[in-house]
Parts: C-alpha cells; sequence; structure tokens
C-alpha cells in the first residue's frame, strides 16, 4: 500500500500503460543476448492471432466465459508482450452470460487493420459470428454486430481481396452444428459486416486432418493461403492449403509438427512479418492444467510454401524450436515486458491480467484508491450454485509459469455470518483457502471440490479460530501443477494446508488462480474483504 499522493496521481493519469511495462519475476522469454526461448507468452492466451500496424504488433486470443474478454496483447519485436486492453466489456447476450457459461462464449477470434481501422471477427458456437471494430487498438470498441448466425460457427478470419471482394472463412464445431473437420468460405458485404449469399466447403479433412479448424486466411504471390490447425488440440499439426481460386480446389502440406520435440500438438496461429521482412508464425501449445500457451517460430517460403521452425528429421516437416535469434525489427532494441502478473491495486482500476466468471456487476468490487485496496463484497450465492463453479463473481487470472509462487495480503471485515472470503486454484476441479464468519468468531478452512463441472459437492475442512482481520494467503505451485495453500498472520511465517492439490484445466483454458468474497444472507449492507496486494514471486 502506497499513500504517496504524487504516486497515486501518476498512476490514475498513466493507469493503461503502467498496467502494460511489467517484467515477470517466473517467466521471461528474452534471454538478453539477442535470443528468445519458446514459450514467448508462458500463459493461457490461447488460439491467438496476432498483425504488424506500423512498428507495433497486436496479438488477441480467445477468452470464453471470462469477462472482460478478447485481451489484446502489444510487441514491439515478437517476443516481449504486454497486456493493453480488452476488446468486449459486455459478452452478448448480456443476461445469458451474466450466468458462469464455462467453456463458451468467446473461441478462436482473428485481427485484422483495414481502411485505418482494426477489425476483431469472433465466434460464439452458440450463437453466431460477432464483428467488433475500432480506430484506436485501446479502444473505444464498437458493440458487437452479429455477421453471421448460427450454432457451430467457428474460427472466422476475413480476407479483403484485391478486386474489392470481401470473404470470410470458418469451421464448424460438432459440438453444435453436427458435422466438423471441414472449412468453409462465404463473401462479406463491402462494409465486412454480413455474410452474403452461400457458403462453399474448401477443403474436408475427415481423410487426413480429422478435426482440422481455426482457419487463417492470407494472399500472397497470386495463392491464397488457408492457414490451419488439425489433428486435435493436443496432438495436432499445422496444414496449409493453397490455391490460385478463392473457392478452390486446394493443395495441401503439412509444415509444422512436433516430431522429436517436447512441444506437443504445434499449431493454431499466425502469420506475421516484420518490418524488414522476415517471416514468424505464433502458434500454441496445449500444455494441461498451465493452458494453450504461445510459442514463436521462424518461418520461410519455399517454392511458394511456408516453411515453419526447423526440419529436425529432414522430413520437410518443421519442427518447434526452443531457443532462436529474435526477430529483425530494425535497429532497435525494446525493454523487456511480460503479462502483467502481480498487482499493487494502488490505482483506479485493476489490473488487466484480472477476469470474472461472467459479465461483471459494479457492485463486486471496488479500486479504493485511497487506501491502496481492492475492495470485494460479499456477494450472495446464486441459489443455483453448487460450488465456486457455478458462481460469477470470482476473480482469476492465468498461470504464468510451471512454477511460481502468489502470495495476498487483506484484511477481512464481515457482518454477518455466513460471508466467506478465499484465495483459489480453479478448473474442472478446484481447490482453496479461505476465511469465513461465524457466530463465535472468523475461522480459516481449506476446500476442495473433484469434477466440480459435473456438479460434485465440495468438501471442507476446517483448520483454525483466526483472531485479528489482517492475513496473508499464499500458494505454490511446483511442476506437475501441484498447489500448495498456506497463510500467516504476520507476513513472514506461513502454515501449510497439509494437502495438496493437482491442478486441472478449466473447460477449454488452463487452471486459474485468484478471489471469490460471498454470503449466504440477504442484507441490505454485507461486510467485504480488502485486498492490499498479490504478488508472483519464485
Amino acid at each position: 500500500m502506497k499513500n504517496n499522493v504524487a504516486a497515486v496521481i501518476i498512476t490514475l493519469l498513466f493507469a493503461p500503460w503502467l498496467h502494460a511495462q511489467t517484467v515477470s519475476k517466473v517467466w521471461v522469454a528474452d534471454n538478453g543476448d539477442g535470443t528468445y526461448k519458446n514459450p514467448v507468452i508462458n500463459a493461457d492466451y490461447s488460439d491467438p492471432d496476432a498483425i504488424r500496424v506500423g512498428d507495433d504488433f497486436y496479438l488477441v486470443s480467445s477468452s470464453f466465459n471470462n469477462m472482460p474478454g478478447l485481451p489484446i496483447l502489444h510487441s514491439k519485436d515478437l517476443v516481449n508482450w504486454s497486456i493493453i486492453g480488452h476488446a468486449l466489456t459486455l459478452q452478448p447476450p448480456a443476461d445469458h452470460f451474466s450466468k458462469v457459461q464455462h467453456g463458451n462464449g468467446v473461441w478462436a477470434p482473428s485481427i485484422r487493420y483495414h481502411n485505418n481501422e482494426f477489425y476483431i471477427y469472433y465466434p460464439d458456437p452458440d450463437f453466431g459470428i460477432y464483428l467488433i471494430k475500432a480506430k484506436n487498438i485501446l479502444g473505444p470498441w464498437s458493440e458487437p454486430v452479429m455477421v453471421q448466425a448460427g450454432k457451430g460457427l467457428i474460427d472466422p478470419c476475413p480476407l479483403w481481396d484485391t478486386d474489392g471482394k470481401v470473404y470470410l472463412v470458418h469451421a464448424l464445431a460438432g459440438s453444435r452444428a453436427g458435422f466438423k473437420s471441414v472449412v468453409l468460405m462465404k463473401e462479406l458485404n463491402a462494409a465486412g459486416d454480413k455474410v452474403i449469399g452461400d457458403g462453399v466447403l474448401i477443403y474436408d479433412g475427415h481423410e487426413l486432418d480429422a478435426t482440422i479448424e481455426g482457419p487463417k486466411i492470407y494472399k500472397r504471390n497470386g495463392y491464397y493461403y488457408v492457414f490451419a490447425p488439425a489433428g486435435g488440440v493436443g496432438t495436432g499439426w499445422q496444414t496449409i492449403l493453397r490455391s490460385k481460386n478463392i473457392y478452390g480446389p486446394y493443395e495441401r502440406k503439412v509444415v509444422l509438427e512436433q516430431g522429436t520435440t517436447t512441444v506437443n500438438g504445434p499449431h493454431q496461429g499466425a502469420w506475421v512479418q516484420t518490418q524488414t521482412g522476415e517471416d514468424w508464425f505464433l502458434h500454441f501449445q496445449d500444455k494441461d492444467a498451465y493452458g494453450r500457451v504461445v510459442h514463436l517460430e521462424p518461418m520461410k517460403w519455399v517454392n511458394d510454401w511456408p516453411v515453419m521452425g526447423e526440419d529436425n528429421n529432414a522430413n520437410g516437416i518443421g519442427e518447434p524450436v526452443m531457443t532462436y535469434k529474435k526477430p529483425n525489427v530494425g535497429n532497435k532494441k525494446y525493454p523487456i515486458a511480460t503479462p502483467a502478473e502481480s498487482d499493487e491495486f494502488n490505482g483506479s482500476k485493476i489490473g488487466l491480467q484480472w477476469q470474472w466468471q461472467a459479465n461483471d456487476k459494479l457492485n463486486w468490487a471496488y479500486c479504493y484508491t485511497l487506501k491502496g485496496v481492492l475492495r470485494m463484497n460479499s456477494v450472495l450465492r446464486p441459489d443455483s450454485a453448487k460450488s465456486l463453479w457455478d458462481i460469477p463473481n470470482v476473480l482469476t487470472q492465468k498461470f504464468p509459469a510451471e512454477e511460481f509462487t502468489a502470495t495476498a495480503k487483506f484484511t477481512f471485515n464481515p457482518k454477518t455470518n455466513g460471508e466467506k472470503f478465499g484465495l483459489a486454484v480453479l478448473g474442472l476441479s478446484y481447490a482453496d483457502i479461505a476465511v469465513s464468519k461465524k457466530a463465535d468468531g472468523i475461522y480459516l478452512s481449506y476446500a476442495k471440490c473433484i469434477d466440480a463441472e459435473h456438479g460434485k459437492p465440495e468438501t471442507e475442512t476446517e483448520i483454525t479460530k483466526i483472531n485479528g482481520t489482517e492475513l496473508y494467503f499464499r500458494l505454490k505451485v511446483t511442476k506437475g501443477a501441484i498447489c500448495t495453500f498456506s497463510y500467516s498472520t504476520d507476513g513472514k511465517v506461513f502454515t501449510d494446508v497439509p494437502e495438496t492439490f493437482k491442478a486441472t484445466p478449466g473447460k477449454w483454458i488452463g487452471a486459474t488462480m485468484g478471489f471469490f468474497c460471498t454470503r449466504t444472507q440477504v442484507i441490505n449492507d454485507a461486510g467485504f474483504a480488502e485486498v492490499d496486494w498479490f504478488r508472483v514471486e519464485q
């Protein structure tokens, strides 16, 4: 906590860029010697798409039910990335997404820059394909416009052709459409906000590229290229389709696979070109509880086919690199930067790394700048909630590395029995350490819920009665996503919860960590917890 008035004023004035300029204590991709190591983003920014505008690179990723959605990351060199905003602040339909909708919502988006505007197309597999636009990458972003309604329409990407026509390529989700492993091409109107005419099936991947999806379309040297992952999220490869005609027929070539490396399923991402003409490919790797982390591969063109990574076994298919020379972005050096993790809660807004489990409400939490804390009000649990899995006012962020320690300092100020504040690791199963008010005082407890996705009950173990209101909670994560919770009354001596918990992925996302503050009684002035800081370290 800082009470320095000047520091508070500076934070208020420059909050967006202060959020952006951070350096992780647990993972930095830039080796500092002109090389980098993968992953360049060691967190769950899944289904990445990226572009370059001038000297700036921008990346967007899927966000599913988490809000704010469509995170936007920025880099000057494709290695050092910062979160600079979100394109979606209210997910439509608003009432539908006011309830937790795990795995639904924003699937794989695409971002393009056309006529001095940023365009993001994103799919909601239950409702259709949306478009949002902005003149400035920091917003304001337009309200989502439905480009095409329908179930199972996923992973859209536009192309403005040289003849003025506009096209949209996308895939199908078998869970909604009843069909999958195909790629469709459709024409859009001149504004790019409505599909016109019927779609054309340009590729059937059932024989060679099962579960082909996530297509990105480009044009180069008279060829139309569709970059599309196939073979499944955790085990697949990167397929390239090319044709002289937008509607095909398309030739096919696999250009990136795991091969002899440890990088499983290297696929789905974006081709970007630096100012100096170098080609690079950003893609994800599914690391189970750690989510889909982002890798950067060198890329070149041979006989009008892209070659990605390095061909270690001379089979003509590239494999991911673990370290490599940084991209040439001109005679400039840029500072090391990583997506935000820690948060001192000294500004007027929480850090851009935080997301709620649903469309948020104003009374859930406030930044209390006078005290330099995040005040989380205890919110009434929904009657239908069986566990934290169903509670919308859970504030989380992504795991930032395979091993790390996260510590929070807070005070708990309840007013009625049943109010609870906790630090949780969430996924298909979850665990948390929490304090709650009972008739005779404040009690510390440890809870876990195995298979929360299917409504299994939570089990809770009372640890001890707590004297005082100021506490520290700590989460230590070691390889294999093994989690140990601990607590302290002085921030120096921590007592471990005896039981460890193995984190699990969520619904299409990695495990997350964060806070919840709930109550069980209907009152007109509930209590709260105030989080002084949240720090991620080794």
